[in-house]
């Protein structure tokens, strides 16, 4: 098991930044990639961005490339996702995924474990 806890969320103003991290803890954690994904009211939750395991892979929906970067710090079992040129669309709850896989996963069902959740409001 893994747990996973999200954290830097908030309110910021358009065209401002945010640091999201997510601790894991747990039984292992060796060998697994990570990912952030967003979820609105009444929508799907969407992919942001993965990572695989070692950090050397990573990607990204079109919607934030080039403004968002994710990033891992294994020994400390943290991932990050720095957001920046925050746009009033970005709004969203914000969740940290993991995946028992050290490859990269494109959609929430490849993901096993998931955090509670982070708000991030952007405002215009």
């Amino acid at each position: 098991q893994v747990q996973l806890v999200e954290s830097g969320g908030g309110l910021v103003q358009a065209g401002g930044s945010l640091r999201l991290s997510c601790a894991a803890s747990g039984r292992t954690f060796s060998g697994y990639a990570m990912g952030w994904f967003r979820q609105v009211p009444e929508k799907e939750r969407e992919f942001v961005a993965a990572i695989n395991w070692s950090g050397g892979t990573t990607y990204y929906a079109d919607s934030v490339k080039g403004r968002f970067t994710i990033s891992r710090d294994n020994a400390k079992k943290t991932q990050f996702l720095q957001m920046n040129s925050l746009k009033p669309e970005d709004t969203a709850v914000y969740y940290c995924a993991a995946r028992s896989d050290e490859r990269l996963g494109f959609n929430r069902y490849e993901y096993d474990y998931w955090g509670q959740g982070t708000q991030v409001t952007v405002s215009s």
